[in-house]
């Protein structure tokens, strides 16, 4: 059976860490991996977790049957017909380390960037955290469409049997909430998102607006719903601040196909893009636990 990697799964970690590495050089990326596989929180150390995300053509190139079929570099902008854009901001490694406690956070991270030093290079580091448990900065429940846990990785996972077996596709994105959301009733919101929010209970077809939320993120492919298995959260301060989505699925089309749907590239936008502003988004591999074996440290003799 190939199992995909674990840290996807995980629940109850409140204090989470994103970084985004750009290899030194391209063939250093088992040397990277290498790297990763030899510090304490690859073990699930002081209660720590780790998922490893790879640049899909450097993850085809480098394990071509370890490849999900339709893994791809998301490298150029989604434009939707009134010009609202979300930026691709590819890079070659994605890390994300959740932990039970801020200061083991703050030492596993500082391992993980000096075991990459001379490797690869930090471009981007998020801090994300739990906002009232269950919602986000829009004060709605997030992830109300999410499998459950038991299904979840049938949703996010590639079935045995398919090239990338237990991989997972990765959905990275950081979107900034814009103030303008706050001058809003809590009727226009529950209008934008198309659920009520004190209980997240979607409005009827009649009420909610074709450019809801709801409706727009909703892939459906002969009458049946595509899922993807979302592990967002908050970040940023008082000044500044939003969601990162963090989604999962076993393939990629279902992701871009509902980016398209937001960006409105048929026409009719997701009505809460015009309150949140897309910064950055990355497609990354997911290998699994199977594919990443041949990296682990070998023990001596």
């Amino acid at each position: 059976m190939t199992m995909p990697q674990p840290g996807i799964f995980a629940q109850g970690n409140t204090e989470n860490a994103y970084l985004e590495f750009d290899l030194d050089r391209s063939e250093t990326l088992e040397e990277a991996l290498r790297a990763l596989f030899r510090i304490p929180a690859a073990y699930t150390e002081g209660s720590t977790n780790m998922v490893v995300g790879v640049r899909p053509s450097l993850w085809r190139a480098a394990r071509p049957a370890d490849t999900p079929e339709d893994a791809a570099d998301w490298d150029e902008p989604i434009r939707g017909t009134d010009g609202f854009t979300m930026p691709a901001t590819p890079h070659d490694l994605w890390v994300w380390l959740s932990a039970g406690e801020r200061s083991i956070l703050f030492d596993r991270t500082t391992e993980l960037r000096d075991a990459l030093t001379g490797i690869a290079t930090v471009a981007t580091e998020l801090d994300g955290w739990h906002y009232k448990q269950s919602r986000d900065l829009t004060g709605f429940i997030d992830g109300s469409e999410n499998p459950p846990l038991i299904e979840a990785p049938t949703a996010a996972c590639v079935a045995p049997g398919r090239p990338g077996a237990g991989a997972s596709i990765l959905l990275f994105q950081q979107w900034r909430h814009e103030r303008s959301w706050q001058n809003l009733s809590e009727h226009d919101q529950e209008l934008v998102i198309g659920r009520t929010k004190s209980d997240s209970v979607e409005l009827a077809d009649d009420i909610k607006p074709a450019s809801s939320h709801v409706a727009r993120t909703v892939v459906d492919v002969d009458g049946n719903e595509l899922d993807i298995f979302r592990h967002n959260v908050s970040y940023g301060c008082t000044g500044e601040h939003g969601t990162l989505f963090v989604g999962f699925s076993q393939d990629q089309w279902r992701q871009v196909e509902m980016l398209r749907r937001m960006a409105g590239v048929d026409g009719t936008r997701d009505a809460l893009t015009r309150f949140t502003t897309p910064l950055s988004g990355a497609i990354y591999v997911i290998p699994s636990v199977q594919a990443l074996v041949d990296y682990l440290p070998q023990e001596d003799d």
